[in-house]
């Protein structure tokens, strides 16, 4: 008599959880795969028409997610999964990047590079606070507008805003442009290399340092040259890294005035997951631990990823929001943005930095 067969399925209650949840952002996710594919396809036309490409597939899938969203009359629904790729994937592709990167060539400029990183974020904070004052901003309003251009865009607004007791409107206002700006810089920052005659090496250190948050570092700097986007991520990541003090000196501040805010707990409050990652799959990588080959495998996982965030990215750019926006906040970041390009450029230039 033959054994009946018994055949094991997941328990009831984990399809319950799942199915929800990839109905929730399943549609958002495929359409960023789509936006994806069509991004390579027209990258290969390119490259097999000209022998080069015009547009890299990077800034392609961005420019289609911001077509697709200003375009789809009702995008509601796939918010969730364009959010979705524009975060968590892009947090997964930036993480195995690391994989793929040799600290000792991306640190050859030594200690200065670290330098601008720091100098960067301090001035930037100061210098972005008194604009925003200046324009007319609230201080809470300022700080916010000052430390995600000095740091890490809508990542630092977050962090910061509970510390300070900032109010629902002032984030809102804080981060309204950033996605629309940054695709501005993504397509205007390269023209800066013939501009300023700068080498691939200088231009991944200005994208690194000007560039409002990490998806848009990537896509304004790999498309130029892979050393120029190794470079950007380090100087970028290094800028996230400072989150945390810049966090914690704001609270003690605040507490000093009178006005103790919400501190969030965690380690991951102040270095995400993905920056440690980053550093650690790079630091095997240079010390030869990680093979040539799986690094390769990386950065090609790596790169379909990022394609992928950048259709979501692209996605979360509303054009008419910022109409939305008053005039001085856009002046401020707009001011705050054109300090950080200007102040890193005269550094560059100052310390001699480059690859």
């Amino acid at each position: 008599m033959a054994t009946p067969r018994v055949t094991e399925h997941a328990p009831p209650g984990r399809l319950a959880a799942a199915s929800p949840w990839l109905r929730t952002i399943g549609p958002g996710l495929l359409l960023c795969v789509a936006l994806s594919v069509l991004a390579l396809l027209v990258a290969d036309v390119e490259q097999a028409a000209f022998d080069y490409t015009l547009i890299e597939a990077l800034v392609l899938a961005l420019l289609s997610g911001v077509a697709a969203r200003n375009l789809i009359p009702r995008p509601a629904a796939l918010l969730a999964g364009t959010g979705f790729a524009a975060k968590q994937v892009l947090e997964v592709g930036v993480g195995l990047l690391g994989a793929s990167i040799d600290l000792r060539e991306v640190t050859a400029a030594g200690p200065a590079l670290f330098v601008v990183a720091l100098l960067g974020v301090a001035a930037g904070i100061g210098v972005s606070f008194l604009i925003g004052r200046g324009i007319g901003l609230g201080a809470k309003l300022a700080v916010l507008v000052a430390v995600g251009n000095a740091i890490c865009g809508n990542s630092a607004i977050a962090a910061v805003a509970p510390v300070i007791r900032a109010e629902k409107k002032d984030v809102a206002s804080a981060i309204a442009l950033t996605a629309v700006l940054g695709v501005c810089l993504v397509l205007a920052l390269p023209l800066a290399i013939a501009l300023f005659d700068l080498s691939d090496y200088q231009y991944g250190v200005l994208a690194g340092m000007s560039v409002y948050a990490v998806p848009q570092v990537v896509a304004a700097a790999f498309p130029v040259s892979d050393l120029s986007g190794e470079v950007a991520t380090l100087v970028k990541l290094t800028r996230v890294m400072l989150l945390g003090p810049v966090v914690v000196g704001f609270a003690l501040l605040y507490r000093a005035r009178g006005e103790e805010g919400a501190t969030k707990k965690g380690w991951n409050t102040y270095i995400p997951w993905f920056v440690v990652m980053f550093f650690v799959l790079a630091a095997l990588r240079s010390t030869g631990i990680l093979s040539k080959g799986l690094a390769g495998q990386a950065r090609d996982v790596s790169r379909i990823l990022t394609i992928l965030a950048m259709a979501g990215l692209g996605f979360g750019v509303e054009l008419a929001s910022v109409r939305q926006v008053g005039a001085r906040v856009g002046s401020a970041v707009i001011c705050s943005l054109l300090f950080m390009t200007s102040f890193t450029l005269i550094l560059i230039r100052l310390l001699g930095i480059d690859g």
